[in-house]
C-alpha cells in the first residue's frame, strides 16, 4: 500500500512519518511552493507541487489520486478536514471517517484494516486537521499508521 498526503503539520505529515519509518512509499500533492502553515513542507517529504498555491486544489488531486481516504479527526469537522470530508463525496471515493476523541487505537487500527482490506486500497489518502488546530495530531496519526501498516504488510 502506498500511503499519500498534503504535506500539512499534523495529520498529514503524520502519516507520512510512518511510511518513512516503515519503508512504506509515499507522495502525494502539496500547494505550490510546498507551502504549509510551518512555512516550506521539508524535502524530506516526497510530496510533489501542484501549480496552485491553494490548500483545496491539492486536496482534491490527493483524493483523485487515491483509492480512498482515511480522514482522522479529534472531536468536531472544521476546516480543510470538512472539506476533504466533502470532495470525498463527489467523485464517489470511499472515505473512512475517524474520530480519535472515540474509542482507543487498538479499535482504530482494526477499523481502518478492515476498510482498506473491503476497498482493496492499494493508494490509501490520510487528511486531517494541521498541527496548530491539533498539536497532537503528527504524533497519534504516526503511531496509528506505523501499526496499520505494520498489521498490512
Amino acid at each position: 500500500m502506498k500511503i499519500i498526503s498534503g504535506g500539512q503539520t499534523g495529520v498529514d505529515r503524520g502519516a507520512l512519518d510512518a511510511a518513512l519509518a516503515t519503508g512504506t512509499p509515499c507522495g502525494g500533492w502539496c500547494p505550490a511552493g510546498r507551502k504549509a502553515e510551518d512555512g516550506v513542507i521539508p524535502a524530506r517529504y516526497p510530496v510533489r507541487e501542484m501549480e496552485s498555491p491553494d490548500y483545496a486544489a491539492r486536496t482534491r488531486q490527493n483524493i483523485l489520486d487515491s483509492d480512498a481516504t482515511l480522514l482522522i479527526h479529534f472531536g468536531e469537522l472544521e476546516g480543510g478536514t470538512r472539506l476533504t470530508h466533502e470532495l470525498c463525496r463527489q467523485p464517489g471515493k470511499p472515505c473512512l471517517v475517524l474520530d480519535m476523541t472515540r474509542g482507543d487505537s487498538g479499535q482504530a487500527v482494526a477499523k481502518i484494516t478492515a476498510f482498506v482490506r473491503k476497498q482493496h486500497v492499494r493508494v490509501l489518502n490520510v487528511a486531517g486537521p494541521r498541527a496548530s488546530k491539533v498539536p497532537r495530531a503528527a504524533a497519534e496519526t504516526g503511531r496509528l499508521l506505523q501499526r496499520l501498516l505494520a498489521e498490512t504488510a
